[in-house]
């Protein structure tokens, strides 16, 4: 670690875990190119959780109104069920899960595609500071490096890496959530998704799922009960 890099976390509480720490990420060790180095910025706590009822909320970022209602109603239930949210902190769908969790009191953790120091997008400003009070984010990529579309796709192993399963709302074929939702295939883990209306375009994405053997989700109950998770 270079001491540029060390004086930038020591400025801004910023603390990394090696792979081989008793701290990483028990699931994300289980993956084929888990990364050797965590950059963590918020409450180190949350880490404790992530080796039971950890689940991945993704979807897109044109989300509508059917697809905010779907995230708050079922991420609402996760938080009541002590379930760890994990999404990427972009607009739409991820912003909705975590505000959800962090107003319900429960743990919540982004995975960036950048430096923990970098906000991105520079719209979720204010949620990034309440994650860094109430939540955890954490990355691959040392502080300061900026987002690179192809970092994209690298922060997606993590996000369904570090969870049980991946849970879909809203998308189309052609998405980000889609390449989650494969990787977790690639993973091992469960992949679900909520239905939406069939005449619209970000219902394409999870009738894809459920066509292919996603488990239907319509309440947190359902990820409860797939995942046999204790309540």
């Amino acid at each position: 670690m270079s001491v540029n890099i060390y004086k930038c976390m020591e400025k801004r509480s910023i603390f990394s875990l090696r792979i081989e720490d008793a701290g990483y990420p028990a699931l994300l060790r289980e993956i084929a190119d888990p990364p050797q180095r965590l950059y963590c910025l918020g409450c180190r706590e949350i880490l404790e959780g992530l080796s039971r009822k950890v689940v991945a909320v993704v979807g897109t970022r044109k989300m509508t109104a059917y697809g905010k209602q779907s995230a708050v109603s079922i991420v609402s239930g996760l938080a009541a069920s002590g379930v760890t949210v994990v999404s990427g902190l972009a607009l739409g769908i991820d912003a909705v899960a975590h505000q959800t969790q962090l107003e319900a009191g429960g743990r919540t953790l982004a995975v960036l595609g950048c430096g923990v120091d970098v906000i991105y997008p520079p719209q979720n400003s204010g949620l990034y500071h309440k994650m860094i009070d109430r939540g955890l984010i954490i990355s691959e990529f040392p502080p300061g490096v900026k987002p690179r579309p192809e970092y994209f796709p690298r922060r997606n192993r993590l996000i369904s890496g570090l969870s049980q399963a991946v849970v879909v709302i809203e998308g189309q074929l052609k998405s980000g959530s889609l390449i989650t939702a494969k990787l977790a295939l690639d993973q091992g883990r469960e992949v679900m998704a909520v239905p939406g209306p069939i005449n619209a375009a970000n219902s394409r994405g999870p009738a894809y799922l459920i066509k292919n053997g996603a488990v239907v989700v319509e309440s947190a109950l359902d990820i409860i009960e797939a995942l046999n998770l204790p309540v």
